[in-house]
């Protein structure tokens, strides 16, 4: 019985999330922008799948992930070996990198760096700046002083890096912190975190994800300048419009298996490793790892679902659409349009709800996750309508985020230190599946109209969807620190995690 309700919750949620940008996307198909029956077809069929798929990956993300990362956090926290932890936490961050499917995509565009030597230096970017992030949990350093540092360093090497690398480089720090990697991650922070008993201690088990997300960022421009070479061959992608339903069937059908394998091999190396864990240390009980293993099915399922979804419905449906917007006579139109699809599109991305219950959960719904998607909403929004007018005007990708980061460090000196961690958190979070499978097809798409070259010009969507909600969400702390009105409200914004009256909930 509870866990019927718990998928009926989650159908509502998933429905809520992906309807929306159905009716626009049909809205769109049946005025400015017609969509051959078979794509659009395919786009519905697809739509279907991604609410299935965000349902069963949610309650699996809730009875599985979170757990496990939790679990593994406080336990070899309470060990208290430092080298332990740390080459725990190293082990972990790249095992998970190398199952993200996304970092397989990302290699493929780079056709001038091996494969392997690309994901083995992003895998080991991402371990190494999650053992940073365990050492600045125990040793309380301060985060905005590590993003300060770091950011500082990729710009400068962002400039000495060849221009064909840019877009891509700056891409890389979103796809691969993606549905797997940030539920696993993020609540293996708060059990590292939960070991500490100061004011802080819960402040400081957010960044993880922020911090892991410079790691390819740094792979990639590092590797740049060792292999130099012309950067991607990127070509268009191949849109298949079926004829009919057999067609379709077809589609899918061959699809799934795909997903299944690829869903399989990113889920079995953290499945072994809690499987060891749990040997060795934790001991939990038969019903508790029973429970855990249905949540990981739920998990493997939904994203497998999810997966071929996006990939096969809302890809093609998403290149059409860009490429008939950019071969209208106003083109302009596609800004406001990819403001408001940006603005839907994140609402789908799985990970954003679990950032959403795990800053509800941590503040004790002092921070609405109503508020924090609505920043990000706002944030992605911003980020689309910036590329397509990029696209447009063919500018520079550098143009964009170099004041963008820079505004965005500047904020974390005057925001509360709780958002600067949130806001940098959710940089990797917007940017996951929904942003690969539709925004970037859609911009090269359009790119692909406009005669631009996609090396340099489509590619960069992923990396200002990563950007715009640092600056949103850090926008979301500057009103809840200026705009509170009751007096224990203000010791809020001192103290996040301060005891609150029920009446004091702040909600924008």
């Amino acid at each position: 019985m509870i866990l019927k309700s718990k998928l009926t919750e989650k159908l509502r949620e998933a429905m809520a999330a992906v309807l929306p940008i159905v009716i626009l996307v049909l809205i769109l198909s049946f005025t400015v922008a017609p969509i051959p029956s078979g794509v659009l077809l395919s786009y519905l069929l697809g739509a279907a799948m991604l609410i299935v798929g965000m349902m069963l990956f949610s309650v699996g993300a809730e009875a599985a992930m979170e757990p496990m990362g939790e679990l593994v956090g406080s336990r070899i926290t309470k060990t208290k070996n430092l080298p332990l932890i740390l080459g725990l936490g190293f082990l972990m961050g790249v095992m998970i990198t190398v199952s993200e499917p996304d970092l397989q995509v990302l290699a493929r565009q780079v056709q001038a760096i091996p494969n392997l030597t690309l994901i083995i230096a992003v895998a080991v970017g991402v371990g190494g700046f999650l053992v940073l992030a365990l050492v600045r949990i125990f040793y309380k350093i301060p985060l905005r002083l590590l993003l300060f540092s770091f950011y500082a360093l990729i710009l400068g090497l962002t400039f000495l890096a060849p221009e064909s690398f840019r877009s891509v480089a700056y891409d890389s720090g979103g796809v691969t912190t993606g549905p797997m990697t940030v539920p696993f991650i993020m609540t293996f922070g708060l059990g590292i975190a939960a070991i500490r008993s100061d004011s802080s201690a819960k402040e400081d088990s957010f960044g993880l994800v922020a911090l892991c997300s410079i790691g390819p960022i740094l792979a990639v421009l590092i590797l740049s300048m060792i292999f130099r070479g012309d950067g991607a061959d990127y070509t268009p992608l191949a849109i298949t419009n079926v004829a009919d339903s057999i067609e379709l069937r077809a589609l899918f059908g061959g699809g799934l298996p795909e997903y299944m394998r690829e869903m399989l091999i990113s889920i079995l190396p953290i499945t072994v490793f809690f499987c060891l864990f749990n040997f060795f240390l934790l001991k939990l009980s038969a019903s508790h790892l029973s429970r855990i293993g249905v949540g990981l099915l739920y998990t493997y399922i939904g994203l497998t679902v999810f997966m071929t979804g996006a990939n096969y419905g809302f890809m093609p449906a998403g290149a059409y659409l860009g490429q008939m917007l950019g071969e209208t006579h106003y083109r302009w139109i596609i800004v406001p349009v990819g403001m408001l699809i940006g603005y839907l599109v994140v609402k789908a991305e799985p990970a954003v709800y679990v950032l959403m219950r795990q800053v509800e959960d941590l503040t004790d719904g002092a921070i609405t996750g109503k508020s924090l998607q609505l920043s990000m909403c706002l944030g992605v929004g911003l980020s689309v309508g910036l590329s397509m007018l990029r696209v447009m005007l063919g500018l520079n990708v550098l143009w964009i985020i170099v004041p963008g980061y820079v505004l965005a460090l500047g904020m974390s000196f005057l925001c509360p230190k709780l958002f600067t961690a949130i806001a940098f958190d959710s940089g990797g979070v917007a940017s996951g599946p929904m942003t690969a499978a539709f925004l970037l097809p859609m911009t090269m798409g359009f790119c692909t109209a406009m005669g631009g070259n996609l090396a340099t010009d489509a590619f960069g969507v992923v990396a200002l969807v990563a950007m715009t909600p640092l600056i949103t969400i850090q926008g979301l702390g500057l009103v809840y620190r200026f705009k509170s009105r009751h007096p224990r409200q203000s010791t809020l914004l001192r103290d996040p995690f301060a005891e609150l009256p029920n009446d004091a909930v702040i909600e924008l």
